[in-house]
């Protein structure tokens, strides 16, 4: 009989692999999810009643685990060249700290792409917000040809702010953000290749290969 597929070659986005100094960002596997259920129980926020909490976090745990778990199947059944998010799991020393989405719409046209993160509050301060963030711009413009990579914070958000413009990015407008509850101010960041401050220790990429540069729209 001929051998199995590993799951990586049957869907590409699993077989992505990339690494720099302590930390590995991979895409979530259902292999990974009762540990991301245990670290969404975990606080985020040193202030959790902060207006810049995250909507989808100002929930009671079950139900936040619960549609945590679903949004990363949906993401992986929405996977297509129109519109893709690939959803980093963060670990560093083999401990799972957090997650960090890289997302596009319309990828082969626009060559934009978009970010957002978070860390365990545990994890806090130790730079690996600003260098997660870091190796996700190096995939998008060194290995998949962005031109763009964009981001939002609430403005009262002083730390995530200062992780934007310590990679670079730089002021870019602002919008009213349905991402909390309620509604509030987000301040817009933008990145070019020409901006990015890389970071001061070496990105390695794995499996980025034919078939998924396929299918994120990034063979061109």
């Amino acid at each position: 009989m001929p051998a199995t597929p590993s799951l990586a070659a049957l869907f590409p986005p699993q077989g992505l692999v990339v690494r720099t100094g302590d930390l590995t960002l991979r895409p979530l596997t259902d292999a990974d999810l009762p540990e991301y259920a245990q670290l969404l129980r975990e606080p985020i926020f040193a202030d959790p009643g902060a207006v810049h909490v995250f909507a989808w976090y100002a929930v009671e745990p079950e139900t936040r685990i619960r549609e945590a778990l679903r949004f990363q199947w949906r993401l992986r059944a929405e996977l297509s060249a129109q519109k893709w998010t690939l959803p980093f799991g963060i670990w560093a020393d083999d401990r799972l700290i957090g997650c960090q989405d890289l997302v596009a719409t319309d990828f082969a046209a626009r060559r934009v792409v978009e970010s957002g993160s978070w860390l365990t509050l545990s994890a806090h301060g130790r730079g690996y917000g600003k260098l997660m963030r870091q190796a996700v711009l190096v995939l998008a413009f060194d290995h998949l040809g962005a031109q763009r990579a964009e981001s939002g914070a609430a403005a009262t958000n002083a730390a995530s702010i200062a992780v934007s413009h310590a990679c670079g990015y730089v002021d870019n407008g602002t919008e009213i953000s349905r991402m909390f509850d309620p509604p509030q101010l987000q301040r817009r960041f933008l990145a070019t290749p020409g901006t990015f401050r890389r970071p001061p220790v070496d990105v390695e990429v794995e499996g980025l290969t034919p078939a998924l540069r396929e299918m994120l729209g990034a063979d061109g």
